[in-house]
């Protein structure tokens, strides 16, 4: 995993009021805590702390800079505008290296499945300890040439030395499927419409006056002058 080192100040105001000022000087709001600590509230350098987290993802290892000591920790919540995704403000906990953690890992599936077969991702992370300063960014799984019928398990899943997968062996994480045909598909949209009461509209036919007028209409007025 990518570890980035970012340069933080402590900060002694809050509430809104004082997280908009922050905000407004390109900076982060955000708290650390852990073992046993008060926490600290600090604020962060905004573009380098989003260039962190895009990088290294939601479990980014940050080596944050206070007051010249260095402290190792990781995202615990990522706050962000709804709307144009800033970060609005950060949770930090504090961790050690060779410390275990738990985290959820994304599952990345890679590669393309045999003739006719569609790929099911049926957990797109995975719960993993992991040694704080040796977390996967990933877990990646191939597909390629994956006949229909084929299921990966918690079980099947490879990571670094050092890391344990939490879920079940038996957890179902990618399987191939068949993929559907256009009937099928079709058949299983009727389907249910069927079951939701919705009936389909049929294009209506013209009535004979309206054809009749439509193919042979003279545009005459009946208006007497």
């Amino acid at each position: 995993m990518s570890e980035s080192n970012i340069h933080a100040e402590t900060r002694t105001e809050f509430g809104k009021g004082a997280a908009r000022r922050i905000r407004r000087a390109a900076k982060v709001p955000a708290v650390l805590y852990g073992h046993g600590t008060d926490p600290v509230h600090i604020s962060l350098p905004g573009h380098d702390t989003m260039l962190a987290l895009k990088h290294g993802g939601a479990n980014a290892l940050l080596t944050l800079t206070i007051e010249g000591k260095e402290h190792l920790a990781l995202p615990k919540q990522i706050q962000r505008d709804p709307i144009k995704g800033f970060l609005e403000h950060l949770d930090l906990v504090l961790v050690r290296k060779g410390e275990k953690v738990t985290v959820d890992i994304p599952v990345h599936v890679i590669g393309e499945p045999g003739p006719d077969g569609m790929v099911v991702t049926e957990q797109s992370t995975v719960s993993v300890e992991a040694e704080a300063t040796h977390i996967p960014e990933f877990i990646e799984v191939s597909v390629e040439g994956a006949e229909v019928g084929v299921q990966i398990f918690a079980k099947d899943l490879q990571l670094p030395k050092g890391s344990t997968v939490l879920a079940d062996d038996d957890a179902l994480i990618v399987h191939v499927t068949h993929a559907p045909t256009a009937d099928e598909v079709e058949a299983e949209l009727e389907s249910a419409e069927a079951e939701a009461g919705i009936e389909r509209e049929e294009p209506e036919a013209e009535s004979g006056e309206a054809a009749a007028a439509a193919e042979g209409g003279s545009g005459e007025s009946s208006t007497e002058e």
